[in-house]
């Protein structure tokens, strides 16, 4: 019953930790509820009003979601100068309560320099966001030069619950958070296994839906090694065991990707594309049962599930003869000699499992440490070596150069800085017609569609998604303030609820973060008395304004197109995918070691924000359906470019300590035509080659020698690499159609 008990809870705990990675969300909602919770109870014993209480909720709240620095003693020194910049901001709030020109005036400049600081950091993001909170929130009260001294207690008190939650109630150290993320790549690892053995069941039917499942784990695994990779330097105790760390978190992915492709490919009765799993709502090719005796696949059926299993068991559920055993039979496929009966195909897959058991291995080594090797069979060994020698191996590389950055009007903070305040500035005017008493709200949505937004497009969709979601809030407020009536604490209670699911659901869903604020705000409304279905209305209306004059500030002053700004992060990812594939393929054919890893991250990060700016051509209210189309395969093309890569650039970096991969001088005039190709795309869409051309030849293996691709499978050139440069030169082939490069007709 007990075992049947913790069954239960460890797979609530996975769930979570693979919903919510790192706990980040959760962690942010407690914090924010809690210093509000804190700071409502201590001014209630301290006999405030109701006013008071509601400024008190509001500067907690501002003081806790503006920081966002992962060092504690920097989150520290934030939030204590972020307190007199808060007070300063009260003040001047009070002063020019009566001076309505100036007020404006000095809430513009306000505005552009909280924007503008930006430039410099997380402390400048931060203090920009609580000038501007606590501005706007003494405004929503309406802070007078006789309230000023309760105003500034007020806000004192929220400051130190904020702190006291942060530090004390709710803490998260760097290396706690990496931790929790840890957890959340293994059981997302164990997910994606478990809907790879739904991919192996699935029948004619069900085949698109396991398929489906299969590339949203691939996708969310993929998320969750970037978040670790942006918390290694700080969650690790040095840059030798970041990069350990980083390199096990790459290789459980990449090899789990693979599994999961040459699992497609067994069941698939043509070759599957690779693009297949990297293209959202792309049909299932045509597939039937996996070929060879039953016995194979029911064996591959039971190895997958060990698989999952030992991804499933934490460090300290590992010991046990039975899990040694499953281990060793695993790490066994990585030999011929132990590859069941079956076809070419699904002995790829056995292969698969072996290399995904020795990732796991290496993960479970490198966040847990030496472990029993009593039980170990030859195989396991062998790996263990191949471990342990390429742990000696790692090197801390050299430091990345500086990378030129764009100065003056060409600085992305100087230009938001300008618009935001344009923007804001019709926003003021606007709102004043809509309402002398609440025009702030049409600054506010102004304010708030330029953050983290950086082109017009998504400037567009953010303000739409903002209104739909207000418009929903006014719905629900309407609905609550009948249900709740004059009960102060039970509204409290629920402002409570709602700040916490907007925190939860803000990283998911705009359009929900945006229902769950003005619900709260008409709750918070009626316990000042100013709630009224009029009230709720005009929200909707300043809301609508805020983003009308955001969109027109963005489309008219400074504009960056999203076309424009596509383009120029489409060159970035094809330049970083030229420099990862070019090194790695050097490397490969006994050249100098370079840092792999790290440019293979940068080419995810410049993929991730390619997909970001990409939304507005994507998102379902677009009319120009073909430019969304387009939109999704060229990403989707970009992701297989960007896997193939990445498992070149982890091949690359085991060829000193892997017996089975040798350096081939012959592989850079194979992967030059790849490259040659990468370079004349980029130069196209950046307009620097109006002329450029696709290459096209015989295949990568023809390039080669003869009898290097014929030999053994693990032999001087290892069929994986082969595999790889071929399906990365196919993929950058298939850029130029939806790119408009032409394809030169190859010579005969």
């Amino acid at each position: 019953m007990r075992a049947a008990g913790r069954s239960v809870r460890t797979r609530l705990r996975d769930r979570v930790a693979a919903s919510d990675p790192g706990l980040m969300r959760l962690t942010a909602g407690l914090r924010t509820v809690g210093a509000i919770a804190l700071a409502l109870a201590v001014l209630a014993l301290l006999g405030a009003d109701v006013t008071h209480l509601v400024t008190g909720a509001m500067a907690a709240m501002a003081a806790t979601f503006a920081i966002r620095e992962k060092q504690r003693r920097r989150q520290a020194v934030t939030l204590a100068v972020g307190l007199p910049v808060a007070l300063a901001m009260v003040a001047l709030a009070a002063l020019l309560h009566t001076r309505i020109v100036l007020g404006d005036v000095f809430f513009v400049v306000l505005i552009f320099c909280a924007v503008y600081g930006r430039r410099f950091g997380d402390r400048g993001t931060a203090l920009g966001l609580i000038a501007f909170q606590v501005y706007f929130l003494s405004l929503f009260v309406g802070a007078t030069v006789p309230e000023l001294p309760e105003l500034c207690g007020v806000i004192a008190v929220a400051f130190l619950c904020s702190a006291v939650v942060r530090f004390a109630v709710v803490p998260a150290t760097p290396a706690g958070v990496l931790q929790r993320l840890r957890e959340a790549f293994r059981a997302r690892l164990a997910q994606l296994v478990s809907a790879q053995i739904e991919l192996l069941d699935a029948g004619p039917e069900g085949v698109d839906k396991a398929l489906e499942a299969v590339r949203e784990g691939t996708a969310r695994l993929h998320e969750t090694a970037l978040m670790i990779q942006a918390r290694l330097e700080e969650g690790t105790p040095d840059e030798a065991a970041a990069r350990l760390v980083q390199r096990r978190i790459a290789d459980a992915e990449i090899t789990a990707e693979r599994l999961g492709l040459l699992l497609l490919s067994a069941r698939s009765a043509e070759r599957a594309d690779t693009l297949t799993l990297h293209l959202p709502g792309a049909p299932a090719p045509s597939m039937g049962r996996l070929p060879g005796p039953d016995e194979a696949v029911a064996t591959l059926r039971r190895d997958l599930q060990a698989l999952r299993t030992l991804v499933e068991r934490t460090g300290d559920e590992v010991t046990g003869t039975a899990l040694a055993h499953v281990r060793n039979r695993l790490l066994g496929y990585r030999d011929e000699e132990h590859l069941p009966a079956a076809s070419p195909a699904v002995q790829d897959v056995f292969r698969g499992v072996g290399e995904a058991a020795r990732a796991v291995l290496g993960l479970r080594l490198a966040l847990g440490g030496p472990q029993d090797e009593s039980d170990d069979t030859p195989a396991t060994a062998r790996s263990r070596e191949e471990l342990d020698a390429e742990d000696a191996a790692i090197d801390a590389g050299e430091e990345a150069g500086d990378e030129e950055r764009p100065t003056g009007l060409r600085r992305p903070t100087t230009r938001a800085a300008i618009q935001v305040t344009v923007g804001s500035s019709l926003a003021i005017v606007g709102g004043e017609f809509l309402s002398s008493q609440r025009w702030y709200w049409a600054v506010l949505t102004c304010w708030i569609v330029f953050i983290n937004t950086a082109s017009t497009g998504e400037i567009l969709v953010k303000g739409y998604r903002r209104l739909l979601g207000t418009v929903l809030g006014v719905v629900a407020g309407l609905v609550l303030a009948g249900l709740v009536g004059h009960h102060t604490w039970t509204a409290f209670a629920l402002v409570l609820v709602f700040v916490f699911a907007m925190f939860y659901t803000a990283p998911l869903s705009y359009t929900l973060m945006s229902f769950f604020v003005t619900a709260a705000l008409g709750l918070l409304y009626m316990l000042l008395h100013t709630y009224s279905p009029s009230v709720l209305v005009l929200r909707v209306e300043e809301t609508a304004l805020g983003a009308l004059c955001g969109i027109v500030a963005a489309a008219l002053v400074l504009p960056v197109r999203t076309d424009r700004r596509t383009d120029e992060l489409l060159v970035t990812v094809l330049q970083r995918l030229c420099d990862v594939t070019e090194s790695a393929v050097d490397q490969l054919s006994g050249g100098p070691a370079a840092d792999l890893l790290d440019r293979a991250r940068d080419l995810d990060q410049a993929l991730g924000d390619l997909r970001a700016a990409t939304q507005p051509l994507t998102h379902p209210i677009t009319p120009l359906r073909a430019r969304r189309d387009t939109a999704r395969y060229v990403v989707a093309l970009l992701e297989t470019c960007a896997y193939h890569a990445r498992s070149l650039a982890a091949t690359a970096e085991l060829l000193p300590t892997h017996p089975s991969i040798a350096a081939d001088p012959r592989l850079r005039g194979a992967m030059r035509r790849t490259v040659r190709n990468i370079e004349a795309i980029a130069g196209r869409v950046a307009g620097e080659r109006p002329d450029a051309t696709i290459a096209t030849g015989p295949s990568i293996a023809s390039l080669l020698e003869p009898g290097a691709a014929g030999g053994p499978r693990y032999g001087r050139i290892t069929g994986r690499v082969l595999r790889h440069l071929e399906r990365l030169d196919e993929a950058v082939t298939g850029l130029g159609r939806p790119l408009g490069v032409p394809v030169a007709t190859p010579k005969r």
